[in-house]
């Protein structure tokens, strides 16, 4: 069903703005998601989003604990919808969020400058999906995710701060990985299913009255069987 009515939506779209929609689907992975964890400046929360879909991830998982995830407009500049955006909020949200990556297949990696971490350049994007875990503004991650994660990374800095923000370090990271990704053999695009899923999202998201026009398209096809 999907296949049809996505070509029966795609009537009510100019083709130039379709063919872009297409091209863009094209560059989407989730291979590499991203975690934000109980993150509670909403312009950090905000430009994090708009660095994922800068950037084609698809999936981001935000964790709140003690902070409830606000979205700055001003700042994510409607990147949002181009989004899957996964919230945990129930008891013990990080033990949730890593158990259901973890049975998606993903490897939980964790950023963090202290500890034994492997060094951005040197990570190996090879080993299998991943989920990249991104701490509270002061404190980082978790004591649940730091318990669980598989691997630790870190930017290499060489002044007297000890870390950036967490914005900056979302840029900095997902630059490096996206364009080695790419670069790769690995089978980082979206299945044909997916693509169609998220086709459907983002027609839905660009059209006016998307829902009544779905709805006609539900009445028209069911008359015509």
């Amino acid at each position: 069903m999907n296949v049809s009515l996505i070509k029966y939506l795609e009537q009510f779209v100019f083709d130039e703005r379709v063919a872009l929609l297409r091209q863009k689907l094209l560059q989407r992975t989730r291979y590499i998601c991203v975690c934000l964890e109980d993150i509670y400046q909403s312009q950090n929360a905000s430009a994090a989003l708009r660095t994922c879909e800068a950037f084609g991830i698809q999936d981001v998982h935000i964790i709140e604990d003690k902070n409830k995830y606000q979205i700055n407009p001003m700042v994510v500049k409607g990147s949002v919808k181009w989004l899957n955006l996964y919230r945990y909020n129930s008891p013990q949200p990080s033990s949730v969020a890593v158990k259901h990556l973890k049975n998606k297949g993903y490897r939980i990696v964790a950023t963090s400058p202290y500890g034994n971490n492997v060094a951005l350049e040197d990570f190996d994007i090879t080993k299998g999906k991943t989920a990249l875990f991104f701490g509270t503004e002061y404190s980082g991650i978790s004591d649940t995710v730091r318990n669980c994660a598989d691997e630790f990374i870190t930017i290499p800095m060489f002044g007297f701060v000890e870390s950036f923000n967490i914005s900056v370090s979302a840029a900095i990271i997902l630059h490096h990985m996206t364009m080695k990704l790419r670069k790769s053999e690995i089978m980082w695009q979206l299945n044909d299913e997916e693509q169609n899923e998220i086709m459907l999202q983002w027609l839905r998201s660009t059209i006016s009255n998307a829902d009544k026009i779905i709805e006609r398209y539900k009445t028209l096809n069911k008359y015509e069987k």
